[in-house]
């Protein structure tokens, strides 16, 4: 099994007895699974069927189902209406009763709405039955498209979110070992700091320095949050290589990500740690956009 976009679409035909139908089928991402139909008139019978096909398909994502149907013309026949017939000439011996007028021709009581009717030949039991296992064959087929069109494309995706999660190992890996990192550069941004403090005048005793001293330091680490996100890498590749539908679990994940960036960010105290920080959060939101497509 293989991740899954959300995105996908198929369609196939079929025919049985005078019937043609074409089937497509459209897929756009979702939150859950949303499946919409639109039959021809006198085929909605086929709606718990074909919600039960998708189920076994589809995890995820919003569907059209779409079926277009027609029978051949040359099936039709044409046949008398006897009682309209009736009530037409009924009609016009009213008429003779007021005013004067000949008797109609054939012609034109033949072309009278409704006196002549184009009438479908009406399907047996049996025939019936095929024609509808035949339409929930072609829609199986449809499905399969659209599932196989859907593995594709979330081969492309799993591919892009492979190289923008290495994009955020290898930021992550780049504030780890950046020299701002190292003690004596932290020891000498500290210094920098609490001599800003001490210029300011301010009435500070020697415990209350040492408190601004702490906040200062661990406001400068970001232990913790690399960590984390070191952590979370490692849980997008393990999703990433299940192939499990985990659309879910990857925005999720995208999201908490995002979380350890800002930190980080906040956090930064020196120019290169701050730049790696944005390029992080900018990978972590092209990220975002990608996954929102995962089955």
């Amino acid at each position: 099994m293989t991740i899954k976009s959300m995105t996908g679409f198929a369609r196939a035909d079929g025919t049985s007895g005078p019937f043609t139908w074409h089937w497509e089928v459209r897929s756009v991402n979702g939150r859950g699974l949303d499946v919409r139909l639109r039959l021809p008139p006198g085929f909605e019978g086929l709606e718990p069927r074909i919600r039960e096909a998708v189920a076994g398909r589809i995890g995820r994502g919003s569907l059209t189902v779409n079926l277009s149907v027609k029978r051949a013309h040359g099936q039709t026949e044409i046949r008398l209406n006897e009682i309209a017939l009736r009530q037409v000439l009924a009609a016009v011996d009213a008429l003779r009763a007021t005013v004067p007028v000949g008797p109609p021709s054939a012609e034109a009581l033949l072309n009278v709405r409704g006196v002549l009717e184009l009438v479908e030949p009406e399907e047996s039991e049996a025939e019936a039955t095929r024609r509808t296992e035949a339409m929930l064959t072609s829609l199986h087929e449809a499905l399969d498209g659209m599932v196989r069109a859907r593995s594709e494309e979330g081969r492309r995706l799993r591919d892009i979110v492979g190289r923008q999660v290495a994009d955020i190992e290898r930021l992550v890996g780049g504030i780890e070992r950046s020299p701002s990192r190292a003690p004596a550069a932290v020891r000498q941004r500290l210094k920098e700091q609490v001599g800003k403090l001490v210029e300011t005048g301010a009435a500070l005793d020697e415990a209350r320095l040492y408190q601004e001293a702490a906040l200062l330091a661990a406001r400068a680490d970001v232990e913790e949050e690399l960590k984390r996100l070191a952590a979370h890498v490692a849980a997008a590749r393990d999703l990433l290589g299940k192939g499990e539908p985990a659309g879910r679990r990857l925005d999720f994940l995208a999201q908490e990500f995002n979380r350890e960036a800002n930190t980080l960010c906040s956090k930064a105290n020196d120019p290169e740690t701050a730049r790696s920080g944005l390029e992080l959060k900018a990978v972590i939101d092209q990220m975002r956009e990608q996954v929102q497509n995962i089955e």
